[in-house]
């Protein structure tokens, strides 16, 4: 999934959780992404020794394909050790222990080339902000999503989305010669949303924020399996920002507006 949303990204180390991060700085126009993995639900040993007592952390760098391949390898096998190794440049080494048709095992080994990340450029890789949202609303089945946004794009380069809590989310675009508004109702609002919107505000007004095609159908071609919670927060005309769980990775993605 990471693979297919970020060709780089940044994993961070910490006693009790993994992250893998894309920072693009929004108000330049590039997405962020913020994913999360509790080291328990993964991993039957886990030791890990970051700068300090204080900052006990570990940040790298790496092309996500290349850990994603050696992670492909694994999916029979008896054991899976990750390294933090120097061989002649920074490596994440992967061994993977498969059984053969002999009950024999071999051991296959990856060296990913890794960048680490020094303390001086932490500060631009924290969990980013989320700014309070006009409308939060759950989204409908990814799949359906894809299908409609493949669509669009062969129309359009740019997407309108707006949602209300009433429920409702529309995607739309126009240009010059025609106007496509794809709709979704009942898709229903968390609870938090209804009861922190102001008293006065109107359910059906909508909160609408203008994208770029392809920021929303990399997002969404990223999603292999429909997530078991998948909500949209709309901040008007700044961004918007995706938030999933699946099973135990939880992601958050972040597309600017288009000014």
């Amino acid at each position: 999934m990471i693979a297919k949303l970020a060709k780089t990204c940044t994993l961070r180390i910490i006693p009790d959780k993994l992250n893998f991060i894309l920072s693009d700085k929004l108000a330049n126009g590039g997405v962020s992404m913020w994913c999360e993995l509790e080291q328990e639900n993964f991993f039957s040993e886990f030791q890990m020794e970051g700068v300090s007592a204080e900052n006990n952390e570990i940040y790298l760098e790496l092309t996500s394909e290349n850990l994603s391949r050696a992670l492909k390898t694994a999916q029979n096998a008896r054991t899976l050790k990750i390294k933090l190794t120097n061989k002649h440049f920074p490596c994440l080494t992967v061994s993977v222990e498969l059984l053969s048709v002999s009950s024999s095992s071999r051991i296959v080994t990856h060296d990913i080339p890794i960048k680490v990340i020094p303390r001086k450029l932490w500060k631009d890789l924290q969990e980013p902000v989320v700014p309070h949202p006009d409308v939060s609303i759950y989204l409908p089945v990814l799949k359906t999503m894809k299908s409609v946004v493949e669509k669009m794009k062969n129309i359009s380069n740019h997407l309108v989305i707006e949602a209300n809590l009433n429920g409702e989310l529309n995607m739309k675009i126009e240009t010059e010669l025609v106007c496509v508004t794809t709709h979704f109702k009942d898709l229903g609002n968390p609870p938090l949303a209804s009861e922190n919107a102001s008293q006065d505000r109107n359910p059906e007004q909508m909160a609408e924020v203008h994208l770029d095609i392809r920021k929303l159908l990399q997002f969404l071609v990223g999603q292999q399996a429909n997530p078991t919670k998948a909500l949209c927060n709309i901040v008007r005309n700044k961004m918007v920002h995706f938030d999933l769980l699946h099973e135990d990775v939880s992601l958050q993605y972040f597309i600017p507006a288009l000014s």
